[in-house]
């Protein structure tokens, strides 16, 4: 199944669908005024400005589809989610267009003119959703006709692994399981010719099979071993579930997907709603963009300063672990003497001598983390999320916390609560403990709370607590 195309199969669609409604709408606005659907009333004298307007309306009807969050993951809507996301979208898109544009009309009679507000939404949604409802068919067919499907793989071969499989035949017609996964030579339930290997073997087994999930389903699994698995399975761009023990059941984690289906527990799922999430994105390049054009002079500056203070370049890349554990390189200023780690990682502290003194002024207001709002537009980093460790310190934090790997799930960020709570770590205890906060922060994601996170981190850059 290729997500990608469904979601811009739903993009084109509703393009058409907004082009369309537009063409209709000042078809009707022309017929209302001109031809006197109405007789001896002159509504309104609409301004006519057809072709910006029809290139404008089908931009504004796109972007707020995707502030509603509906391209995120479309291959999972239902005909009543397509609906109730549809209904929405029409609303605002309606609302928007008539104090935007409409307002401008010479008004005579409001209660003519507000049937054109109707008119609108009624062309807006009903368009859009028959057109919505027709790809949903058509993907739901894939389905059930299996040219497309969802290859799940089952990590582990014992009775939990074979109940997990039979419930997926049974109950989704999507789910297609393409093998199971030996693990430590365990007990055997399934057939032997379905097991596709041991789990050293995965990522091959992954491409292979071109798994899109992964459901582990091992018997009574403690927490150490099931993390061991979940940090091998992170860094590649999965679904990961694994079947809920007793914890998992009593605290609510684990989801029923359908009726008849045993619950599963989502390790890549977001808890926060899918227009919550584009909102965040969006708010992350636009903001990001114009900190960067207003901070031009002040980089110009620092840079001046940065090479006046001590030899070497103005800018420090680092490579750091970030989303679905893959590695990216961080942009930061530079802050200590060049050459200061000598190729062994060293954590730093307020009063590390290899800090420079414009650095220490840098970090103490954290003003040297300011050019990584490049990494934030690349999508690299979020403004709100937890900061990105090197691989060799997240190695040493693992050993002591295996859930680190459900950081992997978000992107890092420039601020967090971790760090607002602990601040600069110089200690793997100390990196423990924040990771503690940013969990705490992924569970309860949402815009108030990155707001507040925020106003937080502005106080504290403020008041100089950097370091």
């Amino acid at each position: 199944m290729n997500k990608q195309k469904i979601t811009t199969k739903y993009i084109i669609y509703d393009l058409i669908a907004a082009i369309a409604v537009w063409v209709l709408f000042t078809i009707f606005r022309r017929a209302v005024n001109d031809a006197q659907l109405f007789p001896n009333v002159q509504i309104f004298f609409p301004k006519y400005d057809y072709y910006s307007s029809l290139i404008i309306y089908p931009l504004i009807s796109i972007f707020i589809h995707y502030i509603t969050g509906f391209y995120l993951q479309p291959h999972k809507h239902s005909i009543i989610n397509t609906i109730v996301s549809t209904l929405t979208s029409a609303s605002i898109i309606s609302f928007a267009i008539f104090f935007a544009l409409l307002l401008d009309d010479i008004v005579v009679s409001y209660r003519y003119y507000y049937y054109s507000i109707f008119v609108l939404f009624g062309l807006q949604f009903g368009i859009t959703a028959i057109l919505r409802i027709l790809i949903n068919n058509d993907t739901e067919q894939h389905y059930k006709q299996k040219k497309w499907q969802l290859n799940t793989l089952i990590v582990g071969t014992g009775a939990n692994a074979l109940k997990v499989a039979t419930d997926l035949q049974k109950n989704s017609y999507k789910n297609t399981v393409c093998g199971f996964v030996e693990v430590n030579h365990s007990a055997t339930t399934v057939y032997k010719e379905k097991i596709l290997g041991n789990f050293q073997q995965i990522d091959n087994i992954i491409a292979t099979c071109q798994a899109d999930e992964v459901i582990i389903a091992l018997e009574n699994p403690d927490e150490l071993q099931l993390f061991h698995y979940i940090n091998a399975l992170f860094r590649h761009n999965i679904e990961i579930k694994f079947t809920p023990r007793l914890y998992e059941i009593l605290t609510g984690s684990a989801r029923i997907g359908k009726m008849g289906f045993q619950p599963l527990v989502s390790l890549t799922e977001i808890h926060m709603p899918d227009w919550q999430i584009a909102v965040k994105r969006l708010f992350d390049v636009v903001v990001s963009f114009l900190m960067i054009i207003m901070l031009i002079p002040a980089f110009i500056y620092f840079a001046v300063i940065i090479k006046k203070d001590s030899k070497g370049p103005v800018f420090y890349w680092q490579e750091r672990i970030g989303r679905n554990g893959k590695p990216f390189q961080i942009l930061k200023f530079r802050t200590m003497y060049t050459s200061s780690e000598n190729g062994t990682p060293k954590l730093s502290s307020p009063n590390d001598s290899r800090i420079t003194n414009i650095g220490r002024i840098l970090r103490k207001y954290r003003l040297d983390e300011l050019p990584q709002f490049w990494n934030v537009i690349k999508g690299e980093m979020s403004i709100v999320g937890p900061r990105p460790e090197r691989k060799y310190y997240i190695n040493q934090i693992i050993e002591q916390a295996p859930y680190y790997c459900l950081l992997y799930k978000i992107r890092p960020g420039l601020t967090s609560w971790g760090p607002i709570k602990i601040g600069y770590s110089d200690t793997i205890e100390k990196m423990i403990e924040r990771l503690n906060f940013d969990i705490i922060y992924m569970e309860n994601m949402s815009i108030v709370n990155d707001i507040r996170i925020m106003v937080l981190t502005v106080e504290i850059l403020f008041n100089g607590k950097g370091m």
